[in-house]
């Protein structure tokens, strides 16, 4: 649930970072065997091994799924314990937990619509593309958070309408006969209905919450976090690319261009909580976590996906202060003396560390590490999140590395772990990260598995439960598992290229994204002025109702350019 964390009472804390000239040490020494031991453990994974841990990935899916599908749709989650559905918490709107994510939507049926089809199982995939067709409706008195909405719901609904229509998709010819882009105008309603997020805001940074029926609550707060406004790029920019409308993939980019534009001037670094009408920072923690992780994230995923070199001079500034000042331990990952890399919470205005935990969620900064190139690095960080697994049998929500003990004790069927190791894997294909995806499997079968689904965990130690399968569970922890030891796969075999949206979607790296820059794909749209916005044609707006985004705000963009 990504949920974000109050840290405005920070902690004067330090951390040596240490090099030195002494041998080469292995991040292998993190899990404490004798080499000789670790290699006859690690060194190889048997072909039916893998077999037998692909098939218990499915089948973990499947056990999610069927029972999501027997006792709980068309709510939007399955409490796996009590064997029901679970949808917005009504009598409370204060319990955001819930209400961010549930909208009365069939939230678990639309996230999970391309594992099915990963999982090569066709039928089923058209069966469920039917019934969110027939079934679902953003016409609801539901206040969702705009970035949960984006990349859970609308993002999956853009990855199933690529792979239905795509004729060069590598799982064949899987097309849906009358399909007539419903899911795509499912996804562009939903787009529009988070539009008004985006109106009333002098930064152009969108509040956090919409109501999908009235729009912006009147009794909305002013803060969001960078992570939730800066992490819409992906699914608002390939939207507007399949439309041929600019309105989402222009707000998207402004609020982007916002944030960045408050960086500190002295560190390079952004804060995680932002006032969207001041541009002042609320909470000035800079880390890898929760309320910043995806904004890095989409920063290189939209440079892939579009080709847009701005958005990769933004990451790659980003990166290297990531790198200056949150990086801690000895320099090199693989020698010298000292601790072993680790990227911690500082004040983004001078770099000084603010606390001694970090969260889960950093866990899937490996995997953006192999993206772009550094595997080495990935490979360290990586095994420090492992060796706290191994530990726990599951990744505490936050861990205090100076104490070596949890913090936060629950974990809800978090992906991020299993996304990094997968992409180590894919980058390596070192047998190491199979047996970590091997004990991960493992420990979710043994720890978490219930009466009709999977459990969150309220406690790593004691592995008391909590009745909640989050929709991420099936949309990337299964699916991720499953890829990991499915060699086979189409995605691994087909000749076109393939990315993962935050939230676990397929989507292509495809020409038509990237045959046009921003400026030339949407020309009545002005970068250097952000002033001016001609009106789209009506036949080129999908038949839906025009906002107000492009003519009431555009006083509001005068300080952006």
């Amino acid at each position: 649930n990504r949920q974000m964390y109050d840290n405005r009472n920070p902690q004067a804390n330090t951390c040596s970072k240490i090099s030195g000239n002494s041998p080469k040490k292995s991040y292998l020494s993190f899990f404490q065997e004798g080499r000789d031991e670790y290699d006859k453990k690690y060194s190889s994974f048997p072909a039916a091994l893998k077999v037998k841990m692909r098939g218990m990935a499915r089948d973990m899916f499947y056990f999610g799924y069927d029972n999501y599908m027997k006792f709980a749709f068309p709510e939007d989650e399955l409490n796996p314990i009590a064997c029901e559905g679970r949808g917005p918490d009504v009598l409370n709107p204060s319990n955001i937990n819930i209400n961010d994510v549930l909208g009365n939507y069939s939230l678990t049926l639309i996230d999970a619509l391309d594992t099915l089809l990963v999982l090569g199982n066709v039928t089923e995939f058209h069966r469920a593309v039917k019934l969110v067709i027939d079934t679902v409706s953003f016409d609801k008195d539901s206040t969702v958070q705009v970035f949960e909405a984006n990349i859970r719901i609308l993002g999956s609904l853009i990855s199933a309408h690529i792979l239905l229509t795509d004729p060069r998709h590598p799982f064949g010819d899987i097309a849906l006969k009358d399909y007539d882009n419903e899911l795509l105008h499912l996804a562009h309603d939903l787009a529009v209905r988070l539009l008004p997020a985006f109106e009333n805001t002098s930064t152009g940074i969108p509040y956090p919450r919409v109501n999908l029926k009235k729009g912006v609550p009147p009794d909305s707060i002013n803060e969001t976090c960078t992570a939730g406004a800066g992490s819409l790029l992906v699914e608002f920019g390939i939207l507007s690319r399949l439309i041929g409308d600019s309105t989402f993939e222009w707000v998207a980019r402004r609020a982007v261009k916002a944030l960045w534009k408050l960086r500190s001037n002295e560190t390079g670094l952004l804060g995680n909580v932002v006032n969207i009408q001041t541009g002042q920072w609320v909470g000035r923690q800079s880390g890898l976590g929760a309320g910043m992780d995806s904004f890095y994230e989409y920063l290189l995923k939209s440079y892939i996906l579009f080709g847009e070199k701005e958005d990769y001079r933004m990451f790659s500034a980003a990166y290297e202060s990531i790198q200056s000042h949150l990086r801690r331990g000895r320099e090199a990952c693989n020698e010298g003396e000292g601790d072993p890399p680790l990227y911690v919470n500082v004040n983004m205005f001078n770099g000084q560390i603010m606390n001694t935990w970090i969260d889960s969620l950093q866990a899937f900064f490996p995997g953006l590490q192999v993206l772009n190139g550094d595997v080495e690095n990935a490979i360290c960080l990586h095994a420090f999140y492992y060796a706290i697994w191994k530990r726990f049998g599951a990744l505490p929500e936050r861990y205090n590395w100076q104490l070596q003990a949890p913090d936060v004790l629950f974990y809800p069927l978090r992906p991020e772990l299993v996304e990094s190791t997968y992409l180590l894997y894919q980058a390596t294909k070192n047998p190491f990260y199979l047996h970590v995806g091997m004990d991960i499997l493992e420990s979710l079968e043994k720890d978490t598995k219930v009466r009709c689904g999977y459990a969150t965990l309220h406690h790593v130690v004691d592995k008391s439960k909590e009745d909640r399968m989050e929709s991420f569970f099936l949309s990337e922890t299964c699916k991720y598992l499953y890829l990991l030891f499915d060699e086979d796969n189409p995605l691994h075999k087909s000749e076109s290229k393939y990315i993962f949206t935050t939230e676990g979607h397929v989507v292509p790296i495809d020409q038509r994204f990237r045959e046009k820059s921003w400026e030339d794909q949407f020309p009545y749209y002005d970068p250097q002025i952000n002033l001016k916005c001609e009106r789209i044609p009506e036949e080129r707006r999908y038949g839906l109702p025009l906002k107000s985004v492009y003519m009431r705000q555009i006083d509001h963009m005068v300080g952006l350019s």
